[in-house]
């Protein structure tokens, strides 16, 4: 008998902790490669809680000694979402990063208690720091052999066992046996014998490889062990791997099962193994300090050049995007016939969006699940549509949509708020708009010096926000992957803080970037304008040392009914007319009839 609710399944784990003799356990949105987006396999927290958003953790004591016995941790995008979701009787709700799971059981578990945690699931450093937390109150934190809700969880579906394929040397701009050679280099640079690739875009950018394992994201569930003399063995569930594949690979790379990763772990004793902290779970460091080896905490070393997009993907993307945004206009054009009867609602919307984009035959996926958001619901920035909270579109309102597509050859994310009539926008709601455009714009025009970092151009996008005492909780521009992940590091355009990873990190031509500051008013409306650009060379006359800047590459019509001209300077209202100009260029070719004449419209001079 299935175990149909969430209380049930807490009982269930309740029961399996205690005939382990734990007295506690915690519970992260994770995977074995500390993914953003996992499998349905992976999916612990939403079956055992009813939490869909993507980043969270519960933590369950086995008695309850204080409280509930259990709680939800969240930071303020999910502050409504876990309310709404997951069932105020059975947890607590804990505002991250005021608090954490550590320290919240020492709290509330008892001297002596026994803690466990699967080591699979974690970071190294989040299980340093808790077992150092938890130490200083007499509490164990213990990696566990076999995750407890994965003995209860009767119905878990399986991991995906969908092919993984080869993605085309020509689409990549560079072969996966230069990449691992280059990795190769870095090894015997740094005095290291191996290193551990363990992220999944990782392991696909450096094997040339894309597969469907995971919702919107083109990895395939692997693991990659690459060594000094430029061989490498990829770590792969055999009925995944076809002749084309192996053939693609070559014979410098060994295809070894899955279950085999832990096995050649081990056999590293003696060997100095580099392994990313922030993208390998605890278990690779326990197993390979386990076996003798001496394990280097070093950044993995695909992440940056991944980043810094070829010839090749910088054409793609923009060949991807034209695609695109031809999809996003036809679907603005059937908003703005349709919504402001009231009888569409957030889903017909997504869905309506997702079948535009699949008109073209080049759609593989979307990026992430689209966020359709109406009326209060677009004031929160990283709202999930469902069945449970999905509304009708209100006439006379904001509705702010964030999509993306999945294309072999790029992968892109745009976001557009736009006005529902009848009737007219709020000074409010023009004002707030305006000055998101007026950052937006700044943003664009970036000159800055080599060198520069994400974090030192954030201010760009808020200060006319800044000006009205307004700001928003996000960051204003996260890297993007070339037919992979769409959040993508190590760069960004965020707030300095230990919280954004990646805000030091230098921009460098070839990066892929979101620029997309906004506003968002709590149980109103939400603002958001977001287009993706590539950072490139600049010439500067007389310029001293070499500057970089940003090429714009998302082409879509905004909404002229949220902008105040009059707040508007000269020279944004020229970057207006020359980007809506670019606009008609590019997509009017693909375009025809109403869709072609509501383009036309929508590009007029301001």
């Amino acid at each position: 008998m299935l175990m149909n609710t969430h209380e049930a399944r807490l009982d269930a784990l309740r029961k399996e902790l205690q005939r382990r003799d734990l007295q506690g356990f915690v519970v992260p949105i994770s995977d074995e490669h500390m993914s953003e987006y996992v499998g349905s396999y992976a999916q612990r927290l939403h079956w055992l809680t009813g939490f869909a958003g993507s980043a969270g953790s519960a933590a369950v004591l086995a008695g309850q000694y204080s409280g509930k016995g259990a709680a939800m941790f969240t930071d303020g995008r999910y502050t409504v979402q876990v309310r709404e979701q997951v069932d105020a009787n059975l947890y607590d709700y804990e505002d991250v990063p005021a608090t954490g799971p550590a320290k919240w059981i020492a709290k509330h578990a008892p001297k002596g208690a026994r803690i466990g945690y699967d080591a699979w699931l974690h970071g190294v450093e989040w299980a340093e720091a808790a077992a150092k937390e938890l130490g200083r109150k007499g509490i164990e934190l213990v990696p566990l052999d076999g995750n407890p809700i994965d003995a209860v969880w009767e119905d878990r579906p399986a991991p995906s066992l969908a092919q993984a394929v080869p993605h085309d040397d020509r689409l990549a701009g560079r072969s996966s046996a230069d990449k691992r050679n280059a990795i190769a280099d870095w090894l015997k640079e740094e005095g290291y014998d191996a290193t551990v690739v363990t992220a999944l875009d990782s392991v696909a950018w450096l094997m040339n490889m894309r597969g469907a394992d995971i919702a919107n994201t083109p990895v395939a569930l692997s693991y990659a062990l690459v060594r000094a003399d430029g061989t490498a063995d990829l770590f792969i569930a055999r009925d995944k791997v076809s002749p084309e594949l192996a053939q693609h690979l070559g014979n410098a790379v060994t295809v070894r099962d899955r279950a085999d990763f832990v096995p050649a772990l081990e056999g590293l004793a003696g060997k100095s193994v580099a392994v990313d902290p922030d993208r390998a779970v605890a278990g690779i460091f326990h197993a390979l300090e386990k076996a003798g080896a001496t394990v280097n905490r070093a950044e993995d070393p695909a992440v940056l050049p991944k980043a810094i997009k070829t010839p090749a993907e910088q054409q793609g993307h923009r060949n991807a995007q034209a695609r695109d945004g031809a999809a996003v206009v036809r679907f603005l054009r059937w908003i703005s016939e349709n919504a402001p009867s009231g009888e569409v609602d957030e889903l017909t919307a997504a869905a309506k969006l997702r079948e535009f984009r699949g008109l073209s035959p080049d759609l593989k996926d979307t990026s992430f699940d689209t966020i359709s958001a109406a009326g209060g619901h677009a004031a929160l920035p990283h709202y999930k549509v469902d069945e449970q909270s999905n509304i009708p579109i209100p006439p006379s309102s904001i509705f702010l949509c964030d999509s993306g597509g999945q294309y072999l050859d790029g992968t892109t994310d745009i976001t557009r708020t736009v006005w529902v009539g009848p009737g007219e926008p709020t000074a409010e709601m023009i004002d707030r708009n305006t000055r998101v455009l007026k950052g937006h714009i700044q943003l664009a025009q970036a000159r800055f010096p080599l060198g520069t970092n994400g974090g030192q151009l954030d201010t760009l996008a808020r200060m006319h926000l800044w000006q009205a005492g307004v700001d928003y909780g996000h960051g204003t521009g996260h890297g993007v992957g070339s037919y992979l992940s769409v959040h993508e590091g190590p760069q960004r355009i965020s707030k300095s803080g230990g919280a954004f990873a990646g805000t030091d990190t230098p921009l460098a031509a070839g990066m892929l970037l979101s620029n997309e500051p906004g506003y968002y008013k709590p149980g109103e409306f939400g603002i958001r304008i977001e287009n993706l650009v590539l950072t490139v060379e600049v010439d500067i006359d007389n310029a001293e040392g070499a500057w970089l800047g940003f090429e714009t590459l998302t082409f879509v019509p905004l909404d002229r009914r949220l902008v105040d001209k009059g707040l508007l300077t000269q020279s944004e209202v020229e970057w207006w007319n020359a980007y809506h100009a670019q606009v008609r260029a590019i997509l009017a070719p693909q375009l025809e009839g109403g869709d072609l004449e509501w383009l036309e419209a929508e590009c007029a001079a301001l």
